[in-house]
């Protein structure tokens, strides 16, 4: 076996310190690869090495390295991804924006992920524009949740899941903004739960 190069395993190992430490979470090793600018196997093979020389702790999934033993335990990490219409449907903006440390003592265990809300319909359940909703991420959801939900034309929505129509058989998905928006409702045939609102996070510049 060709021999590892020391300074990469010290650029390997202080890496993933640093993205631990800001995001309280460990790097993939396709994160890894593209921060170091190596290939993706080259960063799996290295790691590997690394564990059986005690220089860190690789099982596969995550790494433990010195400076992940000295944080805090008892954070998740949860992206930021974008917006999302409270308002008509919107596609959600995959790209993630940031990353944000949370104490699982506050928002309890993940996975969580991050939406700016865009839009008024929701402000009755206290969802204003520019408020960032922490979503736990699941497929299911009961009646009076808060969801995010993927409609039949593949369009994410944040709405209340009212139940299901008894006539129409659909999943009804409803507005939180008696004064601009009473009454109205989405109807979908197949409903798709992408998330549950956990928690709203207000805008503190609104």
């Amino acid at each position: 076996m060709r021999s590892k190069d020391p300074e990469l395993m010290e650029r390997i190992r202080a890496y993933a310190g640093r993205f631990y430490r800001d995001r309280r979470a460990c790097p993939s090793v396709g994160e890894i690869a593209r921060a170091l600018g190596i290939a993706k196997t080259t960063a799996y093979r290295y790691l590997l090495e690394m564990n059986e020389r005690g220089l860190l702790v690789y099982d596969g999934r995550s790494i433990e390295t010195a400076q992940t033993d000295k944080c805090t335990t008892g954070y998740c990490s949860a992206p930021i991804v974008g917006s999302i219409r409270c308002g008509d449907p919107e596609q959600e903006e995959q790209t993630v924006e940031e990353y944000v440390s949370l104490p699982e003592s506050v928002f309890g265990k993940g996975p969580f992920y991050l939406l700016r809300a865009d839009g008024d319909s929701m402000t009755d359940v206290g969802i204003d524009d520019g408020d960032l909703v922490l979503i736990r991420r699941q497929s299911t959801a009961s009646v009076g949740d808060v969801v995010v939900a993927l409609d039949e034309h593949n369009q994410n929505t944040l709405k209340t899941f009212a139940g299901i129509d008894e006539a129409s058989g659909c999943a009804v998905l409803r507005y939180e903004n008696r004064e601009r928006y009473p009454d109205k409702i989405i109807r979908v045939r197949e409903l798709v739960v992408q998330g549950i609102a956990a928690r709203i996070i207000k805008n503190v510049k609104a």
